[in-house]
């Protein structure tokens, strides 16, 4: 069996054994109590394995070589994220992940060199759980999946769609895909090293800070509202062009501040009468 099946079985477990849990806490979190127990199974395997990995992949592994790794798997990522998009009727973002995935699989040697991002093509991060968003199903309870980590009832049931959609899902050399698979996992943990440690540092219950995070940040994603605030403050830009070259036109200036005259017209105010001729002394000549 390889190990994404085996984290598939996995998450389908968590799904089950989470009716198990009866204590509601937080209406996000009713199964607070598994979760809280898996999330410590997490945390254990983190700290004896995953972790000191990622840490000497960090520190001695030449930078270009992580990049490369990083890379290549961001590559692969590209072509499901083009399909979701398709699916989430969003055709120009489609488009730009496809056109990304072949660009950096060709002139970017197979997705090592990232050639696409300097060309203007932004990368987008779609998937499963966020195309079912788009169409109104629910995100349902939080749930911490083993070694998986954060997600919900709702992305918890696209996992198997997500994991059939990535392409070295579908390599057909066990060995160097389970290979690859622990390769991934070991760049992703060393992406957020730093992150993970000045969380540690820190003096609060990192189970809720995680769970907050995590179902914050993908209530943004499925609703894309970094996506609208980028167009709002366009569509703001355009406005205020407009209206600049109408005032043109009509010979409207921009009215002054009040305080902000010139010396000539503050000698001339009302409140600034002119000075009265000086008086003469001597007597008037007839």
């Amino acid at each position: 069996m390889s190990i994404r099946n085996a984290l598939t079985l996995a998450a389908g477990a968590a799904v089950l054994l989470s009716g198990c849990a009866s204590t509601v806490t937080n209406p996000r979190d009713p199964f607070e109590k598994f979760n809280r127990a898996v999330f410590s199974f997490n945390d254990a395997v983190d700290r004896t394995a995953l972790k000191p990995a990622a840490t000497v992949y960090k520190n001695y592994t030449p930078d270009f070589l992580q990049t490369g790794v990083n890379n290549f798997f961001g590559n692969l990522s590209d072509l499901w994220s083009s399909v979701n998009n398709f699916a989430q009727l969003k055709g120009q973002d489609g488009l730009n992940d496809f056109t990304r995935f072949a660009v950096n699989s060709t002139l970017g040697l197979v997705g090592v060199l990232d050639i696409a991002t300097p060309a203007g093509l932004r990368k987008h991060n779609e998937d499963l759980g966020q195309t079912l968003g788009y169409w109104g199903v629910p995100s349902g309870p939080y749930l911490m999946l083993p070694l998986l980590g954060p997600s919900t009832v709702r992305d918890t049931v696209a996992l198997p769609g997500d994991l059939w959609g990535d392409p070295w899902d579908h390599v057909n050399d066990i060995p160097w895909r389970n290979s690859g698979i622990l390769v991934r996992a070991v760049d992703q943990r060393a992406s957020v090293l730093d992150a993970s440690n000045l969380l540690e540092d820190a003096a609060l219950d990192r189970y809720e800070f995680i769970r907050d995070g995590y179902l914050q940040r993908r209530s943004s994603k499925v609703l894309d509202t970094d996506k609208a605030q980028v167009r709002a403050e366009k569509v703001q830009e355009k406005l205020d062009k407009v209206q600049e070259k109408v005032q043109e036109k009509l010979g409207v200036k921009k009215a002054q501040n009040p305080d902000d005259h010139t010396p000539e017209q503050q000698d001339s105010a009302p409140n600034n009468p002119p000075a009265p001729a000086p008086v003469s002394s001597e007597p008037v000549q007839k």
